[in-house]
């Protein structure tokens, strides 16, 4: 790979620093509410069973933007016209095609990937240790998204985020509205995001946990603490996914 290129990819991954995330669900018997049951069930907080995890994060890299039509061309395609030709956000992938997309870029890249296949379990393996890019856990996206804040949106939600009151029913290109704290844009809003984890793996067997919102979505859709699932395999005009890496 052209070293303007990667130089370019590590220009977009910004350091989020160690820290504390505390994650907190809301669940029925069969199936999880919310992370924040006022969200989804306004009333019956009582009724549900609150989950609370302590999560440490160690520092990591996430891309400031979600990967962008015209960066996924680039690397699946060598088309490195497009990388400033679309910058609208990278949809219809599943989960899946993230990851593979993940192992393609660290290839590129000469790094190690981050993901193998189990053919024993028949399970995706991630290696947090090795230099490959990844997708973010659940509570890294939460931490990252927060960024030093603890309200349910790190600003005013016209101002960080398109959602279906100012959105025109699509996608917007990335960075048109104001970042977080660390630097992070689009991080509500535009698209929901891939994470790497399980939703809830005894009720939903192998639906994996995506983030943020989008702009098709409510404005109480558009929080920080706010999650949503699909299977693996699941793809729509409204969901994309973000780089990360360890460091």
């Amino acid at each position: 790979m052209d070293d303007k290129i990667k130089n370019y990819i590590y220009s977009q991954m910004v350091p989020i620093p160690s820290g504390i995330e505390h994650i907190r669900d809301y669940r029925d018997e069969q199936k999880w509410i919310s992370s924040d049951s006022k969200m989804s069930m306004p009333g019956l907080k009582g009724n549900l069973k609150e989950i609370k995890r302590e999560i440490k994060i160690k520092p990591f890299l996430l891309a400031r933007y979600p990967v962008t039509k015209g960066f996924y061309n680039l690397i699946t395609d060598k088309v490195l016209e497009t990388i400033e030709m679309d910058a609208k956000p990278m949809i219809n992938l599943s989960w899946y095609d993230a990851i593979s997309f993940c192992n393609l870029l660290s290839k590129e890249c000469g790094l190690n990937e981050c993901y193998s296949f189990d053919h024993i379990d028949s399970e995706i393996i991630c290696d947090w240790n090795t230099n490959g890019y990844r997708l973010p856990t659940d509570a890294e996206w939460q931490y990252a998204c927060k960024s030093d804040t603890t309200g349910y949106r790190y600003g005013e939600i016209n101002k960080i985020a398109w959602y279906c009151e100012n959105s025109e029913g699509t996608a917007h290109e990335v960075g048109k509205k104001e970042p977080n704290r660390y630097g992070l844009y689009d991080m509500l809003g535009n698209v929901w995001e891939w994470c790497w984890d399980l939703y809830d793996e005894k009720t939903y067997g192998t639906y994996r946990i995506f983030r943020g919102g989008s702009w098709a979505e409510s404005a109480r859709g558009c929080g920080a603490t706010c999650r949503r699932r699909g299977h693996p395999s699941f793809c729509i005009d409204d969901l994309g996914f973000r780089l990360a890496k360890s460091i």
